[in-house]
């Protein structure tokens, strides 16, 4: 067992599942609703104490109803908020995300009035005592300080970086990680069109970290020490996609955390996906 913090957001999820997604100006009914905890780094958490790590969240919160909802659920996880920021003032960041029973896609539409989590923040944090630091790729000024910090002080604590959307200067905090996870979404907004082909830009720099990306309900790929690696997906029958990506990256911390290889750390993490895929929420079998 390790002991992993995971640094981002954590989010009130409303999923309302729609028979198919609408078009624009459409009226339809909703057939089910629920609230969740979300948020990528919170998600990931959530996976990594299920496989049996000791996991710590944190990030931002404010004291407001819509936060008790967060808390029971890492509470019912066993994810440790002791280095959460309670804010008083603000509103817990929300999610509103169509679910089609078409075809398991989601759409998302995210609100959020609350401040980042913070360098200052996070230098309260004991690094010493964990054995592996995850960050969402956001805030990117702040995280960046904090993943230079982090490897200044304890340069033997692995450090893992999600890069899912293409924020400006994003590309910075590769860096200071070791392993760097970018989504199928980031590779296309640059222009590519298959996960090992984007992965190759990053060839010289591979003999220090590991480049991975997933690439949906394709697989995914990865590249290390110059050596490319791929892995199909598992086929399923999807139910709920979402959180899919943050579920494959606690599959590959997890798989590296017990020093698997790439090849092997790639299958594992997609079959956890790809299980994921098969039932709604986070709760695994």
């Amino acid at each position: 067992m390790a002991k992993v913090l995971c640094v981002g957001i954590a989010t009130l999820d409303i999923v309302n599942e729609v028979a198919f997604y609408p078009a624009e100006d459409d009226e339809i009914r909703i057939l089910a609703q629920e609230k969740r905890r979300g948020g990528n780094a919170a998600n990931t958490a959530v996976i990594l104490s299920q496989l049996g790590h000791e996991c710590y969240w944190a990030g931002t919160l404010v004291k407001e109803s819509d936060c008790q909802i967060i808390l029971d659920d890492f509470d019912d996880y066993r994810v440790n908020t002791d280095y959460a920021q309670f804010l008083a003032q603000g509103k817990v960041p929300t999610s509103y995300i169509s679910v089609s029973r078409e075809t398991a896609s989601r759409s998302i539409s995210h609100y959020r009035d609350l401040p980042e989590y913070s360098f200052s923040e996070f230098k309260k944090i004991n690094l010493q005592d964990f054995d592996w630091l995850h960050f969402e790729g956001r805030n990117i000024e702040q995280t960046y300080k904090m993943m230079c910090y982090a490897k200044k002080n304890v340069p033997q604590l692995a450090v893992s970086v999600e890069l899912e959307k293409p924020r400006e200067g994003i590309e910075r905090l590769i860096e200071a990680a070791d392993i760097i996870i970018f989504s199928k979404n980031y590779a296309l907004t640059k222009g590519f069109y298959s996960a090992p082909q984007f992965l190759q830009q990053f060839n010289e720099q591979s003999k220090d970290k590991i480049f991975i990306c997933a690439w949906g309900s394709s697989g995914a790929a990865a590249l290390f020490n110059h050596e490319d690696y791929w892995q199909d997906a598992m086929p399923v029958k999807a139910v709920d996609t979402l959180a899919a990506g943050d579920v494959f990256n606690a599959g590959i911390i997890d798989q590296q955390i017990k020093q698997k290889n790439i090849a092997s750390s790639l299958k594992n993490a997609c079959q956890l996906a790809a299980e994921k895929c098969t039932r709604k929420g986070l709760r695994l079998v």
